[in-house]
């Protein structure tokens, strides 16, 4: 109950200046067509009190009504219960109006025609001012309907904003665990071989992980910047392989600004790259990173896979297309032929 009056308070609008003409329109029109006011006999005074009176008989009606309307509408909706609404209004609305209608109209008679009551025109008015009050409460709530739909759809869309970031903000969680824990690893072992790589390794991973924190903030960043950073993580990769990974990129410079790519995008197959696959000083990892002129990059590495002891999660490259997915609406688009491995990732043009 509580939750329906919430949103019912939520979906009330400003309908003050409607009610300034509507009541004295009604409070002046309606006793005029059914020939209650007659004016001639009357003093000027005495027209003026007759229509104030019939203004405040207007104002009782509608604002009793208007009252209904919003109590019935914190109890049924027209989405969940279309003829349960529709019986309450027909009931409700009718027996307040009808009675209080017919006994403001005869004090009119009594204070104005000295209790010489006109039972056909009392009738006739009560009538009118149900079907005015009938017609009215449809304008109320057909406005109320649009009001709600439109609320329930910018809800909606705030409620799949909310799941799409929390899904997003997920997925960026998991890419500081996946690349700790193999730089981690490989940091472990060269301790204990390699102490003086081991330092420039550790040197390198802080500026590495600088970047990644740094990107979890942002959702997409210049294609410049994600090739810097590519670049430091495969300088860090060569102090570990040396010449057993080799590495080329044709990327013109001139379209490095131009266009924009998710933060932590490019590490991914190139982590892959060099987990899941056989290779030396003399049979390197071939990394290949393309340009293509319709707006697109292609990672590529020749494929010799190893045999692992345990098969591969695969949360990387699942992780990164979902991730890129929720940021760009574009899908990456993964190819295998056997001997070569690659990614394709369609970049966002930076607008003007």
């Amino acid at each position: 109950m509580e939750m329906k009056q919430t949103a019912a308070n939520r979906l009330r609008f400003n309908d003050i200046g409607f009610r300034l003409i509507t009541i004295p329109l009604c409070g002046i029109a309606i006793p005029i067509i059914t020939g209650m006011v007659n004016t001639s006999g009357m003093s000027h005074w005495q027209i003026k009190l007759s229509f104030l009176y019939t203004i405040g008989i207007a104002w009782i009606i509608f604002e009793g009504n208007r009252f209904l309307s919003n109590t019935l509408r914190s109890y049924f909706d027209w989405h969940n219960k279309p003829w349960h609404k529709i019986i309450a209004l027909l009931i409700v609305h009718p027996t307040y109006t009808v009675p209080v209608s017919g006994l403001l109209l005869i004090s009119w008679y009594l204070v104005f025609r000295d209790g010489a009551i006109d039972w056909p025109v009392v009738r006739l008015a009560t009538a009118v001012i149900l079907v005015c009050v009938i017609f009215i409460v449809h304008i109320y709530e057909t406005v109320f309907l649009v009001k709600e739909a439109e609320s329930e759809s910018i809800l909606r869309a705030e409620m799949d904003k909310a799941r799409v970031q929390a899904e997003l903000d997920a997925l960026k969680n998991q890419i500081d665990p996946h690349f700790m824990f193999n730089s981690l690893n490989t940091l472990s072992s060269m301790i204990a071989h390699d102490p003086d790589k081991a330092v420039a390794f550790n040197e390198n991973l802080a500026d590495v992980y600088r970047y990644i924190l740094h990107g979890k903030s942002r959702d997409l960043v210049l294609l410049e910047e994600e090739l810097s950073f590519l670049d430091d993580y495969l300088s860090l990769m060569k102090i570990r392989f040396g010449d057993a990974i080799a590495f080329t990129m044709k990327v013109p410079d001139a379209v490095r600004r131009q266009y924009l790519i998710p933060p932590i995008t490019l590490q991914i197959p190139a982590e892959n790259a060099i987990k899941h696959n056989e290779f030396s000083t003399d049979d390197p990892l071939q990394l290949k990173l393309d340009w293509k002129k319709d707006g697109r990059l292609v990672f590529s590495n020749n494929y010799h896979p190893k045999e692992l002891l345990r098969p591969s999660s695969g949360i990387g490259l699942e992780n990164l297309i979902n991730r890129y997915r929720l940021l760009t609406g574009r899908d990456i688009a993964v190819r295998n032929d056997r001997q070569f491995f690659s990614v394709e990732f369609p970049l966002i043009p930076v607008q003007s």
